[in-house]
């Protein structure tokens, strides 16, 4: 079985001490970096744009993960390429031509995502599955941290997992929202594959070593 990933959200992060908490998670054991936009529009908030992604990934020394909560996301799908993202990410409820904007995406050099948020039935990727790279499963409604997990989010994971497994897709299953070491390893079992984590991380004494430990669990 391949190694579970830990992805920690930079939106938990400092903001007044950014490039800190960036070279934190290049020196720890996480994987990915985890980047949120979000527009005040398909999200009721806004988190940061283009000058401050730029800002970041000029000191990210791992892959980044780019999650767009925003309408109307193929508008940008390019600049978000020439930002270095590795991953972009865009809502199922966000658009209108998912199957066109995956290949947007992938044409501009990224791999794939699809996120749902937690009313969206994993049923709706049946006809896409096997052209995307990575669906993010939305374990809070989107938009804030620090929210409370949602259990149903198991069952999620299982029906997609079953449907990866049907369609012989090799899609990925990464979860956003209220991780931490207390469900770590009952997310990894149930059949995810990358871990988001904002505030268990960023908001704990030792954050370094709280990835550490919550890719410890996840991997146990």
């Amino acid at each position: 079985m391949a190694s579970k990933l830990i992805a920690p959200s930079l939106l938990a992060a400092d903001f007044a001490n950014l490039q800190r908490d960036i070279e934190m998670v290049n020196q720890s054991e996480a994987d990915w970096f985890h980047i949120d936009i979000m527009d005040g529009v398909f999200v009721p908030n806004i988190s940061y744009g283009m000058p401050v992604l730029k800002a970041i990934t000029k000191h990210t020394k791992k892959l980044v993960d780019v999650h767009l909560m925003i309408v109307d996301p193929d508008r940008y799908i390019k600049t978000f390429a020439d930002l270095g993202s590795n991953i972009l990410t865009v809502h199922y409820e966000a658009c209108n031509h998912l199957h066109r904007t995956l290949q947007a995406i992938k044409a501009a050099g990224m791999k794939a995502g699809v996120a749902l948020n937690p009313h969206t039935n994993v049923s709706l990727l049946e006809d896409t599955i096997n052209d995307i790279d990575l669906v993010l499963i939305m374990s809070v409604n989107p938009g804030f941290g620090g929210q409370s997990f949602i259990e149903n989010t198991y069952n999620k994971i299982t029906q997609l997992r079953d449907l990866i497994t049907r369609k012989g897709a090799s899609t990925l299953i990464e979860i956003d929202g209220g991780v931490s070491t207390e469900n770590a390893k009952q997310l990894a079992v149930a059949g995810a594959d990358v871990l988001v984590a904002g505030s268990f991380v960023f908001k704990s004494a030792a954050p370094k070593e709280t990835i550490k430990l919550l890719k410890t669990v996840a991997n146990s």
